[in-house]
């Protein structure tokens, strides 16, 4: 073979693995996902940018501070004495030092407290506080999504996430109130995630036992299941507290843990989240009962005659499910520090948006974790759009069952457009 010819073949070879890396990059379901959120990030970030927010922060003084009013012409006058359109300074004087901020640059000056604040002109998409917010909020529903993958692909569904995360709060708020409010966190967290997780874990149980049991589609079970697991969300604690929400927990629990600060974002919620899916990442794609699952949801007659328990299966995928509507029920226990008869509400219509948003088909056999995880903060990102762009948030809804209609249709029509090229 020639030299140029040599040259030509490998320049070939280059262009041809370039191209294969290219459509193996964009090929996945995960990567369409996080240019969708990059999308929708830029979009929202340049709508802030030429539509600030004002804010304000609180500006430390020090305990010894003494805040005086100036006019215009420089007059001092006490707090509560002038009009605060007629201030043109605020002076704070402390230990024979004296600071003057400008009225323009005051948003507001609280005389009870002492207490001075900064006006602040942010971006109200692309801010700290927002940005963390959008992810905490997913990560409670992404929590549950990570079961509900299972769940789906197994050509299964179950609408009682909800209802199991309410239980799993209540009466995990009833034994963490039980303590005391001076608790170790090393004796509330442990009690606390052991008693959400076990009710969560009985109520997945007993999902995936009296669907296989039955022999009743998983739809009619867990409605049923959805309905009346809510009863008791609202019933428990009028009994024995006669009120809707259980709160007083020791701060060891709320702020020592689940609300620690961290740089001044509170990440505990989050990081759960990204463990829990680094565990369901890791049991679906490189165990054998993550195999199973697919086998399953694929075509279950196969699986039957190939030896697989699909019985048994079945019941630990929607057990461990109930076990993630603990875990995130004690997560939003810490982080709230109270449950209400209402927690969880509505969950099962975002958990099932996110995991089918995140790639999974209804019609089983397919599906990921780490989709489900981003299908969630997509779902959150268009929460925050809503609020952003001033909408009523009675259209989240709206825009939820929309999203999931959507990401079928979307669904249907890749798998048409396959199955002709096969």
């Amino acid at each position: 073979m020639s030299k140029s010819a040599a040259n030509a073949e490998n320049i070939a070879k280059q262009q041809g693995a370039k191209k294969s890396f290219i459509g193996s990059l964009f090929g996945h379901q995960e990567s369409g996902l996080i240019l969708v959120i990059i999308l929708m990030a830029l979009g929202l970030t340049l709508y802030g940018a030429a539509r600030p927010v004002d804010s304000r922060q609180e500006i430390i003084l020090p305990d010894s501070a003494r805040v005086i009013l100036l006019d215009a012409q420089g007059e001092s006058h006490e707090p509560g004495t002038i009009a605060r359109t007629k201030i043109a300074t605020y002076r704070v004087e402390s230990d024979g030092a004296t600071t003057d901020y400008s009225a323009s640059k005051i948003n507001k000056f609280d005389s009870t407290t002492g207490t001075l604040y900064a006006r602040n002109t942010i971006n109200p998409f692309l801010n700290k506080s927002n940005l963390v917010l959008v992810t905490k909020d997913a990560s409670f529903f992404a929590i549950i999504a990570v079961g509900m993958t299972g769940v789906i692909i197994l050509a299964g569904i179950d609408l009682s996430v909800g209802s199991i995360y309410g239980l799993s709060a209540i009466v995990g708020a009833m034994a963490v109130q039980s303590f005391g409010p001076d608790a170790s966190w090393m004796l509330v967290v442990p009690v606390a995630l052991l008693v959400c997780i076990a009710v969560g874990t009985l109520c997945g149980f007993a999902n995936g036992a009296m669907s296989v049991g039955l022999g009743v589609h998983p739809f009619v079970i867990t409605l049923g299941m959805m309905a009346a697991l809510r009863g008791l969300t609202v019933v428990i604690p009028q009994e024995f507290y006669g009120t809707q929400s259980i709160g007083g927990f020791p701060s060891s629990f709320t702020t020592g843990f689940f609300k620690a600060e961290f740089y001044g974002v509170y990440p505990v919620p989050v990081i759960i989240m990204v463990l829990t899916a680094i565990a369901g990442w890791f049991v679906l794609s490189r165990t054998v009962f993550g195999r199973r699952i697919f086998a399953i949801g694929g075509n279950e007659v196969a699986a039957k005659y190939a030896g697989i328990p699909v019985g048994k299966v079945k019941i630990l995928v929607y057990t461990i499910t109930g076990a993630l509507c603990g875990l995130s029920a004690c997560a939003y226990l810490g982080y709230y520090g109270a449950a209400e008869t209402n927690a969880g509400n509505a969950y099962e219509l975002q958990v099932i948006a996110a995991t089918v948003i995140g790639g999974a088909s209804l019609m089983g056999g397919r599906g990921t974790v780490i989709g489900a995880v981003l299908g969630a903060i997509i779902i959150q990102l268009i929460n925050n759009t809503l609020i952003i762009f001033e909408v009523d948030t009675s259209y989240n809804q709206i825009v939820m069952g929309a999203a999931i209609i959507i990401a079928v249709v979307i669904d249907q029509t890749k798998q048409r457009i396959q199955a002709r090229r096969a």
